[in-house]
């Protein structure tokens, strides 16, 4: 619910990353960013030995699970922060995250963790040879209880 009410704040100081000669960079919250920055250093050493292509087999509730999951939602507050941002201020934030080469750690590592075959395990009514169910037709509800 935060995440999209600070992009307002800088809102305020963009003026002052206009005068710059060269290609200014404008970090999102650092409180987030830090806890990025560790998160990446985690996975790298999670994901090290895994060359971009082939999947990681990563067991449910592990102490590994919860890394990635709370990496992947790291990422998920870091895009609301963005949606939330004026096209400006998007590209000073994006200019952070291609400094910092964040973004293409998040692609060699989301290429890492993709399954070979992404098919939903879900709850099927329907007849099974019908449809192939996969992780990106379906709708997951990421509720905790």
């Amino acid at each position: 619910r935060l995440m999209p009410e600070l992009p307002k704040f800088d809102d305020e100081d963009l003026k002052s990353y206009g005068d710059e000669e060269e290609e200014s960079a404008l970090s999102p919250p650092a409180a987030l960013m830090s806890v990025m920055a560790t998160q990446e250093l985690l996975l790298e050493n999670i994901l090290e030995c895994i060359p971009v292509g082939e999947f990681a087999v990563i067991q449910p509730l592990s102490d590994e699970f919860c890394l990635i999951l709370g990496y992947l939602l790291t990422w998920k507050l870091t895009l609301a922060f963005f949606k939330a941002a004026s096209s400006q201020l998007r590209v000073l934030y994006s200019q952070y995250l291609r400094r910092t080469k964040s973004l293409n750690k998040l692609l060699y590592h989301l290429f890492r963790l993709m399954p070979e075959n992404p098919v939903f395990s879900g709850p099927t009514s329907e007849v099974a040879n019908k449809d192939t169910k996969t992780f990106f037709t379906e709708e997951l509800r990421l509720d905790v209880k």
